[in-house]
Order: C-alpha cells, then sequence, then structure tokens
C-alpha cells in the first residue's frame, strides 16, 4: 500500500507530540490511538518495539468525501504510525489517492494527500513516498 512517510531523529514519544501538532496545523485531529506495542504486551504477551497508530481525521475532507460515497466511512480515520528504528522515529500515513480511487475523489484525495505531505514535511526531515 502507498504510504507518505518520513523518519525523525527522535523518540516515539516526542515524534508523537510533533506529529500531533503538525497535523493540528493542517486541520487533522486525532480521534484514536492505538498502543500496538503496548496491546500485544498485554494481550499475548509480546514484547516488540513500540508502534503507535492515530487515527486522524479532517472534518472539511471526511464530510465532503462522505457526500460523495457514505461508505467511505469504512476508510476513516486516516492512520498515522509511528514505528521506533534503529533511526529514529518512522512516520508514515496512508495515501488518501490510495483509498479514494475514481474520478470522483480525484481532487478530494489529492488535498488530503498534499496536507498531509505538509505535515510531515512541517517535521523537519525529508517526506517520501513508499509502497509497501
Amino acid at each position: 500500500m502507498r504510504s507518505i512517510q518520513t523518519t525523525l531523529d527522535a523518540p516515539i514519544g516526542e515524534a508523537e507530540t510533533d506529529v500531533r501538532a503538525a497535523l493540528a496545523e493542517q486541520g487533522f485531529g486525532v480521534l484514536t490511538e492505538i498502543d500496538v506495542a503496548a496491546t500485544l504486551h498485554a494481550k499475548l504477551g509480546v514484547e516488540r518495539p513500540p508502534l503507535k497508530i492515530l487515527g486522524a481525521c479532517n472534518p472539511q475532507f471526511a464530510h465532503q468525501a462522505l457526500q460523495i460515497d457514505p461508505s467511505v466511512a469504512l476508510l476513516l480515520p486516516c492512520n498515522v504510525v509511528l514505528e521506533t528504528t534503529a533511526t529514529g522515529t518512522r512516520i508514515s500515513v496512508v495515501d488518501p489517492r490510495e483509498l479514494m480511487t475514481g474520478p470522483a475523489f480525484a481532487s478530494l484525495a489529492s488535498q488530503a494527500a498534499d496536507q498531509l505531505t505538509a505535515a510531515l514535511a512541517a517535521l523537519g526531515s525529508a517526506v517520501s513516498e513508499s509502497v509497501a
């Protein structure tokens, strides 16, 4: 799946604070958060490096998308993944153009991708697109 990503030379807690602020600057709020590492540890006794999923939503984009097709609710909110790496914290955001395909969504998906890219770029590291 295509994503927009960057890596920060910072521990995950510091990176999360910066990511939340950068998302807010672009009109996104965090509606949900899942501490995957803590959940796996609590439920399965599995130890893994820190991994957190933030569910980010821009209400204006969400409203427009739902007007086009109410089934878009299945894709909301946008996942922003923070994962500890050997060089810091990798931040990956699902590319809205990958999820909302078709001509009716083209402009909206591009606008959302542009704002998510701007949020990551504001963190001060190079932003790239990745296909996993």
